[in-house]
């Protein structure tokens, strides 16, 4: 059992890589790597860590981005759905992931990039329609921003897991 003030230490450091790397890739619409972090997290240390890197992270991210905070509403969809990629890589570890052929790990990573995906942006697009009307096409145009994200997400699980994986075997020998 890793102790409490290492755990603590390790959440506020992928929390701010989360905020980081958001401002890093913020003129590139929906591509960031905010799922793959808080994946990351919860594959690690668990699925409230990792949950907690997520709210931490995308708390931090959506009230001090450069294009304004976002309302309310959204902002609380869009914390919640962030923490959901935590419980996402939490379940993965638990999955027997170390067996298998590489294809079958990156086919689970590119399902684990999808899942991260739609639910962050599912209920971040509803609560977006709903706050700001006509609900089916403002669900729709989300939907297809959320392709963006899908797409990149989909390409950058399978290529950065190599690294989490270090980071796991560093991580059991505490």
């Amino acid at each position: 059992m890793m102790r409490r003030h290492l755990l603590v230490a390790r959440i506020a450091l992928f929390s701010a890589l989360v905020y980081v790397l958001s401002w890093g890739t913020s003129y590139l619409p929906n591509v960031n790597f905010i799922f793959f972090i808080v994946f990351s997290a919860g594959f690690l240390w668990g699925a409230v860590p990792g949950s907690l890197v997520g709210l931490i992270g995308m708390g931090l991210w959506t009230a001090f981005n450069p294009y304004g905070p976002a309302p309310a509403p959204i902002m609380m969809a869009q914390v919640i759905g962030a923490a959901g990629s935590g419980l996402v890589g939490a379940v993965f570890r638990r999955s027997n992931w170390q067996r298998g052929q590489a294809p079958t790990l990156a086919g689970r990573l590119i399902l684990s990039a999808f899942l991260c995906t739609v639910i962050f942006y599912l209920p971040v697009n509803m609560v977006d329609a709903l706050l700001f009307q006509p609900f089916w096409p403002r669900f729709v145009g989300g939907a297809l921003w959320a392709a963006i994200s899908l797409g990149f997400n989909v390409l950058i699980f399978p290529l950065l897991f190599r690294a989490t994986k270090r980071l796991y075997v560093r991580e059991s020998a505490f």
